[in-house]
């Protein structure tokens, strides 16, 4: 039995194989800033391709992809509907504010919202109100435990969004999970959209890297902000063969994390003073509330125990199965932390 803790505070922290090494350390590569390297031609082209989109850019990070798409569809002042807890709202250091110098109006609860909830916080036409800009959803969502966005729900709010002028972006930081728990097409996930972020150094275990997707235009535009945000590399071939690689070998394998994470969510919601329903955790995020802990001392019990977790809100606490966790180590995991205290 390993005596290393059973690390579930995100799937960021998945390790590239040895195989994934291989092809790094063999990758064609070019100074990208020249537009020169082959390797992020081939990995834009595909990506592109299976979203269905006209165009793609590498981006060293979801945060920067997201940070660019409010760039290209917003000016100074406009204001973004985004779900609750949105990362580009709530993990991205005030950039929107700082960069794109825009407001977020947060809409629904638990990381959704509907048509309803769109309208409402869509601003009247008036010259000293905020103008609304853009949509911004996220899927799957992570503070709301990884949860899907119903694709109906999707398509509707897509529509009215347009009959009110309004832009769309989507952060798919972990869309390939919404894939694989749903079953749809990636270019359907992605059709309702104008832009689109997606991350390959979370589930898909690239050590670094996401793509914006959108028309040539946007994507031109993207090109000129990234730069600005000091994101123009040279040799990103060794990492977008990393990226093409995870899609050839990683993608279909998310199953089994969310596999692991059901597993991992029958075991928690049996521990004394915890409150969890596993039919709520639909892909590779379990979040649970606790009934007297607080988050902080339950993690830090936890992680006197082998298990490492995320404190997500007062009582909250987050768990994410990932390709380095395996069911065994799910297994140690629930018998480690049948031995935190409830208080």
């Amino acid at each position: 039995m390993s005596d290393a803790p059973v690390d579930l505070r995100s799937d960021t922290l998945t390790r590239p194989t040895a195989a994934m090494r291989r092809v790094m350390a063999e990758a064609e590569v070019g100074d990208d800033c020249y537009r020169e390297d082959p390797t992020a031609r081939a990995l834009e082209e595909r990506v592109a391709e299976l979203f269905g989109k006209p165009a793609a850019l590498f981006m060293p990070s979801g945060t920067m992809a997201n940070q660019c798409a409010l760039q290209v569809h917003c000016r100074h002042g406009e204001e973004v509907v985004v779900g609750e807890g949105a990362h580009c709202f709530y993990f991205e250091g005030g950039a929107g504010g700082a960069f794109a110098g825009v407001q977020f109006v947060p809409a629904g609860r638990g990381g959704l919202f509907d048509v309803a909830d769109l309208e409402a916080a869509v601003k009247p036409q008036a010259y000293y109100l905020p103008r609304t800009a853009l949509v911004a959803l996220e899927n799957t969502h992570n503070l709301a435990g990884g949860v899907v966005f119903p694709q109906a729900q999707v398509v509707a709010i897509a529509e009215r969004a347009r009959e009110l002028g309004l832009a769309l972006h989507l952060d798919g930081a972990r869309i390939w999970n919404a894939h694989v728990a749903t079953g749809l097409s990636l270019a359907e996930l992605a059709a309702p959209f104008d832009t689109l972020s997606v991350c390959f150094s979370k589930g898909l275990g690239a050590p670094i890297g996401s793509v914006l997707l959108g028309s040539q235009e946007q994507i031109a535009h993207a090109l000129r902000v990234r730069r600005m945000f000091g994101g123009a590399l040279r040799q990103v071939g060794v990492l977008c063969a990393a990226m093409l690689y995870a899609l050839d070998h990683h993608l279909e394998a998310l199953s089994e994390d969310h596999a692991n994470a059901q597993r991992l969510a029958q075991g928690v919601a049996g521990l004394p003073g915890v409150r969890l329903d596993p039919a709520s955790v639909q892909t590779n995020i379990v979040a649970f509330e606790l009934e007297r802990l607080s988050a902080a001392d339950f993690v830090a019990g936890a992680a006197a125990e082998g298990v490492l977790l995320g404190a997500v809100g007062v009582r909250r606490v987050r768990a994410v199965t990932h390709r380095d966790v395996d069911a065994a180590a799910i297994d140690r995991a629930l018998g480690s932390l049948s031995r935190v205290p409830p208080f």
